[in-house]
C-alpha cells in the first residue's frame, strides 16, 4: 500500500476529489467542534468532562473555575476552533483557518494525554482492553487528531503553494488589502 505523500504535487492544484474530501472532512471537524462546545454549556457535559480536567496536569487549574466554569471555557475554545475551521470553506489556506487546525491539533493532543491521567482507562480485564468509560471515549481522538493533523498540512499547503483561490480573485483582494 503506497501511503498519502503531502506536498508530492505542491505545486498543481487540488482535484475536484481531493477538493470533496478535503471539505468533507473540515465539515465533519466543524460540526463536531460546535456541536461539543455547544454541550459544553450545560450542567451534564460539565460533569462528564470533569474527571478529565481535574485529572490533568494539562487542564486542572480550570479547576478554580468550578466544575461549569471549566467546562464553560473548554466550550469557548471548541466553538471558537469550529468556527475558525469553518473559515477553510471559502479560504482553506488563510491565517484563521489555519489557526482553528491548530487549534485542534493542540485540543486532541490535550484529550489524548488524558489517557495517561485518568483513572480508568482499562477494563476489569486490563490491557489491551479499554473500558468504555474512558478509554473507548478516548480512543477516538486518534482518528481526530489525525483529520487535524491533515487539515493543518493542507492549509500550510495551500498558503505555499499560492492555491488559494485563482489568480484573478487573488489579484482583486491583494488590491483591496484583504489579508491573505
Amino acid at each position: 500500500m503506497t501511503p498519502i505523500q503531502l506536498g508530492s504535487r505542491a505545486n498543481a492544484a487540488p482535484t475536484p476529489f481531493e477538493r470533496t474530501a478535503g471539505q468533507l472532512l473540515r465539515f465533519g471537524m466543524v460540526l463536531l467542534f460546535l456541536s461539543f462546545g455547544a454541550h459544553k454549556f450545560s450542567a451534564y457535559e460539565a460533569e462528564g468532562i470533569a474527571p478529565f480536567v481535574s485529572n490533568s496536569p494539562l487542564t486542572s487549574w480550570l479547576n478554580a473555575l468550578g466544575t461549569q466554569g471549566a467546562s464553560i471555557v473548554v466550550g469557548v475554545a471548541e466553538l471558537t476552533f469550529g468556527s475558525l475551521l469553518a473559515v477553510g470553506f471559502w479560504r482553506p489556506g488563510a491565517r484563521l483557518a489555519v489557526a482553528g487546525a491548530v487549534g485542534s491539533v493542540i485540543t486532541y493532543l490535550t484529550t489524548l494525554s488524558f489517557m495517561l491521567t485518568t483513572p480508568g482507562l482499562f477494563g476489569p480485564d486490563g490491557p489491551p482492553i479499554l473500558s468504555g468509560a474512558v478509554g473507548q471515549f478516548l480512543i477516538k481522538d486518534v482518528a481526530l487528531l489525525a483529520a487535524s493533523i491533515l487539515l493543518l498540512a493542507q492549509g500550510l499547503a495551500r498558503q505555499q503553494s499560492g492555491h488559494q483561490l485563482p489568480h484573478s480573485i487573488r489579484a482583486v483582494e491583494a488590491s483591496a488589502g484583504f489579508p491573505r
